[in-house]
Protein backbone atom coordinates (compact mmCIF):
# COMPACT_ATOMS: atom_id res chain seq x y z
CA UNK A 1 0.00 0.00 0.00
CA UNK A 2 2.83 2.70 1.17
CA UNK A 3 5.64 2.95 -1.36
CA UNK A 4 9.80 4.20 0.27
CA UNK A 5 9.15 8.14 -0.27
CA UNK A 6 11.81 9.51 -3.32
CA UNK A 7 11.84 13.11 -1.49
CA UNK A 8 13.42 12.16 1.74
CA UNK A 9 17.27 11.25 2.72
CA UNK A 10 16.33 9.04 5.36
CA UNK A 11 13.01 8.88 7.27
CA UNK A 12 11.17 7.01 5.56
CA UNK A 13 13.53 5.09 3.40
CA UNK A 14 12.83 1.81 5.61
CA UNK A 15 9.05 1.29 5.55
CA UNK A 16 7.74 -1.40 7.20
CA UNK A 17 3.82 -2.24 6.73
CA UNK A 18 1.55 -4.27 8.82
CA UNK A 19 -2.31 -4.45 8.11
CA UNK A 20 -2.87 -4.07 11.54
CA UNK A 21 -1.76 -3.98 14.86
CA UNK A 22 -1.93 -2.76 18.40
CA UNK A 23 0.37 -0.03 18.60
CA UNK A 24 3.13 1.33 16.09
CA UNK A 25 5.22 2.84 18.85
CA UNK A 26 4.68 -0.89 20.55
CA UNK A 27 5.46 -2.20 17.15
CA UNK A 28 8.77 -0.41 16.80
CA UNK A 29 10.50 -0.92 19.93
CA UNK A 30 9.79 -4.80 19.68
CA UNK A 31 11.63 -4.58 15.87
CA UNK A 32 14.22 -2.10 17.29
CA UNK A 33 14.76 -4.96 19.95
CA UNK A 34 15.80 -7.67 17.93
CA UNK A 35 17.40 -5.98 15.30
CA UNK A 36 19.16 -2.74 14.56
CA UNK A 37 16.88 -0.80 12.36
CA UNK A 38 18.31 2.44 10.61
CA UNK A 39 17.55 5.71 11.75
CA UNK A 40 14.28 7.09 10.11
CA UNK A 41 12.49 3.74 9.98
CA UNK A 42 8.96 3.84 9.60
CA UNK A 43 6.45 1.31 11.36
CA UNK A 44 2.70 2.21 9.45
CA UNK A 45 -0.09 0.09 9.65
CA UNK A 46 -3.85 0.53 8.01
CA UNK A 47 -5.82 -0.32 11.22
CA UNK A 48 -4.04 0.63 14.87
CA UNK A 49 -6.32 -1.14 17.70
CA UNK A 50 -5.21 -0.07 20.70
CA UNK A 51 -3.08 3.43 19.78
CA UNK A 52 -1.93 4.99 22.44
CA UNK A 53 -1.97 8.51 23.39
CA UNK A 54 -0.63 11.63 26.10
CA UNK A 55 -1.76 10.91 29.57
CA UNK A 56 -2.27 7.28 29.09
CA UNK A 57 -5.23 7.96 26.65
CA UNK A 58 -6.23 6.20 23.81
CA UNK A 59 -5.92 7.15 19.82
CA UNK A 60 -8.94 5.85 18.04
CA UNK A 61 -9.20 5.85 14.23
CA UNK A 62 -11.19 4.39 11.21
CA UNK A 63 -9.45 1.30 9.76
CA UNK A 64 -7.47 2.45 5.90
CA UNK A 65 -8.73 6.18 6.68
CA UNK A 66 -6.08 7.87 8.55
CA UNK A 67 -2.59 7.66 8.96
CA UNK A 68 -0.94 5.70 11.84
CA UNK A 69 2.35 5.12 11.84
CA UNK A 70 5.84 5.29 13.75
CA UNK A 71 9.63 6.70 12.89
CA UNK A 72 12.45 5.64 14.58
CA UNK A 73 15.38 7.94 15.38
CA UNK A 74 18.23 8.53 17.22
CA UNK A 75 19.06 11.59 18.32
CA UNK A 76 21.84 11.33 20.38
CA UNK A 77 22.96 14.27 20.28
CA UNK A 78 20.44 15.90 22.55
CA UNK A 79 21.20 15.77 26.10
CA UNK A 80 18.51 14.02 28.09
CA UNK A 81 17.02 17.12 29.76
CA UNK A 82 16.93 18.97 26.29
CA UNK A 83 14.23 15.94 24.42
CA UNK A 84 11.53 18.19 24.31
CA UNK A 85 12.89 19.94 21.60
CA UNK A 86 12.27 16.91 19.57
CA UNK A 87 8.80 17.64 20.59
CA UNK A 88 8.74 20.66 19.29
CA UNK A 89 10.48 19.65 15.88
CA UNK A 90 7.54 17.08 15.38
CA UNK A 91 5.01 19.42 15.94
CA UNK A 92 6.00 21.95 13.77
CA UNK A 93 6.89 19.52 10.89
CA UNK A 94 3.02 18.39 11.69
CA UNK A 95 1.77 21.90 10.89
CA UNK A 96 4.44 22.87 8.28
CA UNK A 97 2.05 20.22 6.44
CA UNK A 98 -1.21 21.22 7.29
CA UNK A 99 -0.10 24.59 6.58
CA UNK A 100 1.30 23.14 2.58
CA UNK A 101 -2.34 21.85 2.78
CA UNK A 102 -3.81 25.46 2.96
CA UNK A 103 -5.32 24.36 6.37
CA UNK A 104 -5.50 27.81 8.29
CA UNK A 105 -6.07 28.13 11.74
CA UNK A 106 -3.10 25.66 12.83
CA UNK A 107 -2.11 25.67 16.35
CA UNK A 108 -0.05 23.48 19.25
CA UNK A 109 -1.72 22.54 22.29
CA UNK A 110 0.55 21.95 24.86
CA UNK A 111 2.48 19.47 24.50
CA UNK A 112 1.67 18.41 20.79
CA UNK A 113 -1.85 18.07 19.71
CA UNK A 114 -2.55 19.62 16.76
CA UNK A 115 -5.54 22.05 16.45
CA UNK A 116 -7.31 23.50 13.60
CA UNK A 117 -9.48 26.12 15.27
CA UNK A 118 -10.34 24.02 18.55
CA UNK A 119 -10.34 20.65 16.87
CA UNK A 120 -7.84 17.77 17.47
CA UNK A 121 -6.59 16.52 13.80
CA UNK A 122 -3.22 15.00 15.09
CA UNK A 123 -1.88 13.28 18.24
CA UNK A 124 1.48 12.39 19.29
CA UNK A 125 3.18 9.68 22.01
CA UNK A 126 7.32 10.27 21.68
CA UNK A 127 9.17 7.72 23.96
CA UNK A 128 12.52 7.63 24.69
CA UNK A 129 15.33 5.56 25.61
CA UNK A 130 17.89 7.08 27.66
CA UNK A 131 21.87 5.92 27.53
CA UNK A 132 23.73 7.88 30.06
CA UNK A 133 22.94 11.48 29.66
CA UNK A 134 22.05 10.93 25.98
CA UNK A 135 19.17 9.76 23.92
CA UNK A 136 20.22 6.73 22.57
CA UNK A 137 16.42 6.30 20.26
CA UNK A 138 13.34 8.03 20.26
CA UNK A 139 9.86 6.54 18.70
CA UNK A 140 7.93 8.98 17.26
CA UNK A 141 4.43 7.95 17.25
CA UNK A 142 1.69 10.13 14.64
CA UNK A 143 -2.03 9.89 14.10
CA UNK A 144 -3.31 12.06 11.79
CA UNK A 145 -6.83 11.95 10.66
CA UNK A 146 -7.12 12.13 6.88
CA UNK A 147 -10.07 10.97 5.53
CA UNK A 148 -12.01 9.95 8.50
CA UNK A 149 -15.29 12.60 8.59
CA UNK A 150 -17.26 10.39 11.70
CA UNK A 151 -16.00 10.95 14.69
CA UNK A 152 -16.99 9.85 18.37
CA UNK A 153 -15.85 13.21 19.09
CA UNK A 154 -17.10 15.94 18.47
CA UNK A 155 -13.49 17.51 19.37
CA UNK A 156 -11.93 15.80 16.66
CA UNK A 157 -11.74 16.83 13.06
CA UNK A 158 -9.92 15.37 9.48
CA UNK A 159 -8.10 16.78 6.52
CA UNK A 160 -11.15 15.44 4.73
CA UNK A 161 -13.82 17.36 6.84
CA UNK A 162 -11.95 20.83 6.30
CA UNK A 163 -11.50 20.17 2.32
CA UNK A 164 -14.25 18.50 1.68
CA UNK A 165 -11.92 15.95 -0.21
CA UNK A 166 -10.17 13.06 0.36
CA UNK A 167 -6.56 12.52 0.04
CA UNK A 168 -4.01 9.77 -1.60
CA UNK A 169 -2.72 8.27 1.83
CA UNK A 170 0.39 7.49 0.21
CA UNK A 171 1.29 11.05 -1.52
CA UNK A 172 0.33 12.12 2.40
CA UNK A 173 2.80 10.04 3.70
CA UNK A 174 5.55 11.15 1.45
CA UNK A 175 4.37 15.01 2.19
CA UNK A 176 4.37 14.74 5.75
CA UNK A 177 7.91 12.50 6.04
CA UNK A 178 9.53 15.47 4.06
CA UNK A 179 8.72 18.22 6.62
CA UNK A 180 8.96 15.95 9.31
CA UNK A 181 13.25 15.58 7.92
CA UNK A 182 13.41 18.99 7.23
CA UNK A 183 12.59 20.09 10.98
CA UNK A 184 14.57 17.25 12.00
CA UNK A 185 17.80 18.29 10.38
CA UNK A 186 17.07 21.76 11.65
CA UNK A 187 17.13 19.98 15.38
CA UNK A 188 20.20 18.31 14.29
CA UNK A 189 21.74 21.42 13.39
CA UNK A 190 21.79 23.07 16.34
CA UNK A 191 18.71 25.21 15.74
CA UNK A 192 17.16 25.30 19.50
CA UNK A 193 16.12 28.70 19.21
CA UNK A 194 14.62 29.22 15.99
CA UNK A 195 12.64 25.64 17.17
CA UNK A 196 11.37 27.22 19.96
CA UNK A 197 10.68 30.44 19.31
CA UNK A 198 8.70 29.38 16.54
CA UNK A 199 6.45 26.31 18.84
CA UNK A 200 5.66 29.41 21.01
CA UNK A 201 4.70 31.54 18.31
CA UNK A 202 2.13 28.75 17.05
CA UNK A 203 1.07 27.58 20.76
CA UNK A 204 -2.59 27.82 21.59
CA UNK A 205 -3.46 30.23 23.90
CA UNK A 206 -0.08 31.90 24.55
CA UNK A 207 -0.51 35.19 26.38
CA UNK A 208 -4.08 34.64 26.81
CA UNK A 209 -6.00 34.09 29.70
CA UNK A 210 -7.64 30.53 29.27
CA UNK A 211 -9.24 27.94 32.02
CA UNK A 212 -6.99 24.52 33.52
CA UNK A 213 -7.74 21.92 35.26
CA UNK A 214 -5.05 21.24 37.74
CA UNK A 215 -5.87 18.69 40.74
CA UNK A 216 -9.76 18.49 39.65
CA UNK A 217 -10.03 21.84 40.39
CA UNK A 218 -10.69 24.96 37.21
CA UNK A 219 -8.55 28.28 37.36
CA UNK A 220 -7.99 30.70 35.42
CA UNK A 221 -4.58 31.34 34.25
CA UNK A 222 -2.03 32.97 31.28
CA UNK A 223 0.35 30.78 29.60
CA UNK A 224 3.80 32.63 29.96
CA UNK A 225 6.25 29.82 28.53
CA UNK A 226 7.04 26.19 28.00
CA UNK A 227 10.50 25.63 29.85
CA UNK A 228 13.17 23.54 27.98
CA UNK A 229 12.11 20.59 29.95
CA UNK A 230 8.71 20.87 28.44
CA UNK A 231 6.88 22.13 31.13
CA UNK A 232 4.06 24.50 31.05
CA UNK A 233 4.68 27.95 32.74
CA UNK A 234 1.52 29.49 34.21
CA UNK A 235 0.56 33.20 35.50
CA UNK A 236 -1.71 32.62 37.82
CA UNK A 237 -2.80 35.38 40.22
CA UNK A 238 0.76 37.12 39.00
CA UNK A 239 2.28 34.05 40.54
CA UNK A 240 4.48 31.75 37.79
CA UNK A 241 3.80 28.36 37.90
CA UNK A 242 5.39 25.10 36.38
CA UNK A 243 3.26 22.17 35.36
CA UNK A 244 4.30 18.68 33.87
CA UNK A 245 2.18 16.73 31.87
CA UNK A 246 0.16 14.81 34.65
CA UNK A 247 -0.19 17.79 36.61
CA UNK A 248 -2.52 20.33 34.22
CA UNK A 249 -4.57 20.19 31.20
CA UNK A 250 -6.20 23.32 29.30
CA UNK A 251 -9.64 23.56 28.31
CA UNK A 252 -10.71 24.12 24.98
Amino acid sequence: MYKIPANTLFIGQRLVFVPECPSTNSLALELSAKSILPEGTVIITSNQTAGRGQRGNTWKTSEGLNLTFSVLLKPSFLKVNMQFYLTIATSLAVQDFLKSRNVDDTRIKWPNDILVGRKKICGMLIENSIQGESIQQSIVGIGLNINQTDFELASATSLATIKQESSDLNQVLNLLLGQLEKRYMQLRAGKLLELKDEYRRNLFGMDEKRTFISNEKKFEGTIANVSESGELIVVINNNRTSFNLKEISLVL
